[in-house]
This record gives C-alpha cells, sequence and structure tokens, in this order.
C-alpha cells in the first residue's frame, strides 16, 4: 500500500489499510462519494468507517484494493501476513444471506446478524485475495 493509508482509485473503488505497520496509524474525514470515510489500520487490526458507520474490519490488519459496495453486497481484493488467517467483518443488511465468493470460488451462504455483520475468516497464505459477498 502506497504512503497514504485511504486512496481513491482509478475505477472509483476505495483501497485502505496497511498490514505492515507496527503502530497505529488513521486517517479521518477522507470525502468519498458524498461521505466520510475513516481508516485506522496496524498489523493487529484494520476497520473502515463511512459517517462513523461501521464498514470493514479485519485482525489481524490487512490491506484491502479496489473495495466497492452496491445494492447487492461488496468486492474487493484483500492480503495480509501470509502466515496468518484473517478474521474479517463486512457491515452489510440486516439478517440477510450473503454468498461468500473467494477467488471466484464459493465458500458457502451466510447469513449477517441483527447488526448487518457478516463474519468469515480468510487463508491468507497465497497472496492477494478476490472477495465477492452478494445476496
Amino acid at each position: 500500500m502506497a504512503a497514504n493509508l485511504i486512496n481513491i482509485e482509478s475505477d472509483n473503488s476505495l483501497s485502505f489499510g496497511d498490514y505492515s505497520l507496527n503502530e497505529k496509524s488513521k486517517a479521518e474525514d477522507f470525502p468519498y462519494e458524498g461521505n466520510l470515510m475513516k481508516v485506522k489500520t496496524f498489523k493487529e487490526i484494520t476497520k473502515l468507517e463511512k459517517n462513523g458507520m461501521f464498514v470493514y474490519e479485519s485482525v489481524p490488519g490487512t490491506s484491502v484494493y479496489n473495495f466497492t459496495e452496491n445494492a447487492d453486497g461488496v468486492a474487493f481484493f484483500v492480503e495480509g501476513n501470509a502466515d496468518d488467517d484473517a478474521q474479517i467483518t463486512v457491515g452489510l443488511e440486516d439478517e440477510t444471506e450473503y454468498e461468500v465468493i473467494v477467488d471466484d470460488v464459493s465458500v458457502g451462504k451466510v447469513k449477517t446478524n441483527l447488526g448487518g455483520k457478516l463474519n468469515f475468516s480468510l487463508d491468507l497464505s497465497g497472496g492477494r485475495k478476490k472477495v465477492v459477498i452478494k445476496k
């Protein structure tokens, strides 16, 4: 990830986080599509908020690329320390079933909780992973 903790890509997607940092870093009030984004990141956790509301969290920290949201879900690329599995939580619609697809392979359907949070584990060995979560 570049020196910036959050960036808008040429396709208007969002990239954020830096799992290589040893100390907590954050960027606040980053304007994106009429919203204010906030990222907190380092090797232990990466968290993204939109207008103070939860969007994404990983433990340990990750770097996320080309993050997009639409009415059907989210899509992004993620990478982190190859020795770790990441616990990833994404904020979506309350009590809704979504299919989680990693590198074009469905890993199953997951229902969000009352708060709209969807949790899954991701093996980070083998480099950058493509994640699509859709209704």
